[in-house]
């Protein structure tokens, strides 16, 4: 005779409980998919780093190749930033369930779609001075670089545009939520790396 039959265990604890997981599957995968990034990404500007310190003097970068934009790029960088912050208003206003997040949302991905289109306009204006892939290690550097950046932004900014539309319908999943978060917030805070080491 079973215990939970002759009342010794109560029949609530015979049932097995269902497994939770720790981390939802969106948010692991991509924290999978960041750290991934990250590795290449370190790869990248190393690669950079050495190549610029083992150039001659006075080649890098090549003389008449127009000379990065760092003081233009800095609203972009700017614009970035404040996206990240807005989207991170935008969670914690959520959390509290407070229907203002998702004008919050919308406005980092607005800030988010400028800096990708600033960083077009800064790119047509490179290549119409002279600076390509081909043109010299600087450029292939930068345009592999920058543009992998930017090809990652897109890619977020596609993840983010689906939480907005959810939002604004009512209907937002918690784990499409957090994981465009982690991949925002990837794009968001590489950005300051790559500035420091590629427009410097």
């Amino acid at each position: 005779m079973a215990l939970a039959d002759a009342g010794v265990i109560p029949p609530a604890m015979t049932a097995p409980r269902p497994n939770r997981p720790v981390v939802p599957s969106a948010v692991l995968g991509t924290l999978i998919f960041v750290v991934a990034e990250v590795m290449f990404f370190v790869g990248l500007i190393s690669a950079f780093t050495i190549s610029r310190s083992g150039a001659p003097a006075g080649t890098w970068p090549v003389p008449g190749q127009p000379t990065l934009p760092k003081d233009a790029t800095l609203y972009n960088t700017l614009a970035l930033l404040s996206s990240g912050a807005l989207l991170l208003v935008g969670q914690l206003l959520h959390a509290r369930k407070k229907g203002s997040s998702k004008w919050a949302v919308l406005a980092s991905w607005l800030l988010g779609a400028a800096f990708v289109a600033l960083q077009g306009r800064e790119w047509a204006q490179l290549l119409s001075g002279g600076l390509t892939l081909t043109s010299s290690r600087l450029g292939a550097f930068f345009y592999l670089i920058v543009g992998m950046h930017g090809v990652h932004a897109i890619g977020a900014l596609v993840v983010l545009g689906l939480v907005v539309a959810q939002l604004f319908r009512g209907a937002l999943k918690g784990g499409l939520f957090f994981g465009a978060q982690v991949f925002w917030y990837f794009v968001v805070l590489m950005w300051p790396v790559i500035y420091a080491r590629v427009y410097f």
